[in-house]
Parts: C-alpha cells; structure tokens; sequence
C-alpha cells in the first residue's frame, strides 16, 4: 500500500496571519482523527516531547480517550525522560501508567520485543531538531521497518522543524548507506529543512520499506517558521539542546564534537561555542573573514561534568556564536570556516576524530579538503549540486 498523508484542506480551514498556535500531531489526531486508532491496541513511541500545546502527556492524553487502549512504549536515544547522555539505556517502566518502556537505545533488540506482535497499529511523536546527526529519525524508521514486518501500520504525529523547511544546507551523502542502528544517518544534509514526518515518509520510499504510513500534520504550520514562532513551548529535545538558540547552530558546531575542542557541554549554552585549552580565539578571529549572520566574541567558559568527557571543570578560551540574522546565517558554511581559521591559526593543535568525524561529514572530503588548506568557501560551493538535488527529491514528500 502506498504511504499517505492526511489532507490538509480541513486542517488548515480557517487558519490565517492571526493563528495563535501550531497544533501539534498529537492535537490533531485526537480532534479530527480518531479513527486512526479508535478501537486499537496502540504501542508509541515518544520521549518528553510527546506532548500538547499545554504539555500533557501523549501518554495520558491517549489513555484518557475512550476506545483507545495505549499497550507499550518505546523510547528513543536520551531515554522516555530525555535526561540521559549515555550508551546502553536499558528498558523500564513508566511509573506514571506501569506501562513497559522498550528502549531503542539499549534495551531488548526490537526484533526481539514480543509484545508489539499484540498491538495494532504504532504511533510516533518525537521531536526532531532538523540536522542529520540526530538520531530520532532514524529510530522511528527502524521502528517503521519493524512494524511493517509485522504487518503493523504506523502512524507519524508531526511536529514542525525547529529550523523552518525552507533551507537546506550543509554537505549531502553522495550515497545511500545501510540503515542497521541508531548511530546511522538518513541520506539527508546537515541542515535538512524536513519535518520527522516528510523524512520518514522519503525514507520509506528510499529504502523500500512499503510500510503502511499515514503521518498526521502538524496543522497550521508553514515552512518559513522557526520554532519560536509556532506558540509552542519548547521542550528540550535532549540534555544538551537548552533552547532554539543552540539548535540553529547545530547544523554546524556538531561537527566540533569529533576534533579536540569543546562544544560548551557542561555549560548552559552547549552548541553555541566552542573553545580548548590551546586555542587562541584572537589568532582564529583574524583569519576567519566574514561570517554573515552570525556575531564571533572571544569568551571564556569552563564545562561542568560535560558528558563529552572534554575539559572538566578547566576554564577555556573559546568563541561564543549569536545569531544576528537567520537568514542570512549558514550554520554549517560558518562551522567549516572556523575549522578552516583554527586549522590556519593553529595547525598543530587542531585534532580530528577521524572515524567520528567523516561520519558526521557524510564522508572523509571535508576533513580531506580541511587538511589541505582549501578555502572555506570552496568547500561550501562544492555542497552546491548535491542540494538542489536533494531539494528536487524532497520535493515528493514535503507535506508543507
């Protein structure tokens, strides 16, 4: 059966400039599409922000509807809480409800979980972040591909990209890799511009999964919207996404996680700067040039308990990043070009975790390209063709 979407023309009746809030997937489920698991033994998977503009629970908003009976839980990467940064996250109960809690991150294998061949249907509500290094994605596909096995449709609760959907950036996998666990990426770029429901709906496609998938809209969102502007609250995603802010740059300074300096863990401000003993912010500074979009200051920070293990409790020079104009702001141009300057600066300072970091790069060019002093914009132009591809193929899937 082909996967589908709901229509949005009733959803969406109505709403104009003047539209107070987004409603998120789970509102519209339970207000205009109840049949979808009326009568239903539902498994779910969710974290914290599986919840309603007033924060209750997809949990106990399910439990409470009559006709639905809500049988398991799955949780993702971070746990059903979102307060772990850690491997191996075993399975538990929810104390709340009693329910089962069968952790993706750890737990029993997902072939292995009996119990979701005694449901009917499987719902996903999990926010993403819009970058590709987050594996909430690719959880929900991996649950996709075992519920069709099993002859379960899944249903997606939407929720909007906090970064908008109307730019992509950053390098783009130059091929499909296999998708056998959470640490795999969609073929998607840095910056995808793509809601968890478009992707699992292309991803269903890409890798032939022939689920039977209906994704449930987040109604009144548009693309050109960034997360604060949809009345949403906003519920940390995981222990070290503290706000919108952090999230705009992670597209870029994620990929600092795999060379020897800190991406502020342990502070308040994680993603938003980055620093190491050794580094010189005013030699990175000079050789940096511009960087639309974005201010650069010199600061001092000193991680606490990171859970990167980087610098614990040292006071390190760093630079700290503000966004100044979201538009014009390229998170992953700008992360490439402090590479580049701190390369420059600092050339035997800079270390790379390979393995890690060609992972996060989509390959080894970019480190590649880094090592061989070429310029931060020729790297970015090179990104070029393979985006306007990528947005040619996405286009069959934007349900926005």
């Amino acid at each position: 059966m082909r996967p589908h979407h709901l229509s949005l023309l009733g959803l969406l009746a109505g709403v104009g400039p003047l539209a107070a809030q987004v409603r998120p997937g789970i509102e519209v489920l339970l207000a205009d599409s109840i049949h979808l698991v009326a009568g239903k033994r539902v498994a779910l998977l969710t974290n914290q922000t599986g919840v309603d503009r007033q924060g209750r629970r997809d949990v106990d908003l399910l439990r409470s509807t009559a006709g639905v009976e809500l049988r398991l839980l799955f949780s993702p990467e971070h746990g059903f809480r979102g307060v772990e940064d850690r491997p191996g996250l075993p399975d538990g109960v929810d104390s709340a409800t009693g329910l089962p809690i069968y952790s993706l991150y750890g737990g029993t294998p997902l072939s292995d979980v009996a119990a979701l061949d005694s449901t009917d249907v499987v719902l996903v509500d999990l926010q993403d972040i819009g970058a590709r290094y987050y594996s909430y994605p690719t959880v929900a596909v991996l649950l996709m591909r075992e519920a069709t096995r099993r002859g379960k449709p899944v249903v997606v609760l939407d929720r909007p990209d906090p970064l908008g959907g109307a730019v992509v950036q950053g390098s783009t996998p130059a091929t499909r890799g296999p998708l056998a666990g959470v640490a795999d990426f969609l073929p998607m770029p840095m910056r995808h511009g793509t809601t968890l429901g478009e992707m699992v709906r292309m991803a269903n496609a890409v890798y032939a999964i022939h689920a039977r998938l209906t994704v449930v809209p987040a109604a009144g969102w548009r693309r050109s919207q960034y997360y604060d502007e949809t009345g949403l609250p906003w519920v940390k995603p995981s222990p070290n996404m503290p706000d919108l802010e952090s999230a705009i740059h992670y597209p870029g300074t994620c990929l600092f996680e795999a060379t020897n300096l800190s991406v502020g863990r342990g502070t308040d401000f994680a993603f938003q700067a980055i620093g190491a003993p050794w580094l010189d912010p005013a030699k990175v500074l000079a050789r940096l040039g511009p960087t639309p979009g974005v201010a650069l200051d010199a600061v001092t920070f000193t991680p606490r308990a990171p859970t990167d293990g980087k610098y614990d409790g040292v006071a390190l020079p760093g630079l700290r990043l503000r966004v100044t104009d979201r538009q014009r702001y390229d998170p992953a141009a700008t992360a490439v070009a402090l590479l580049v300057a701190t390369r420059a600066a600092q050339r035997d300072s800079l270390r790379f975790n390979v393995a890690r970091f060609d992972q996060l790069a989509a390959g080894p060019a970019l480190r590649r390209a880094i090592l061989a002093g070429r310029s931060a914009g020729a790297i970015a132009r090179a990104w070029q063709p393979a985006l306007v591809r990528f947005r040619r193929e996405r286009g069959k899937y934007l349900l926005y």
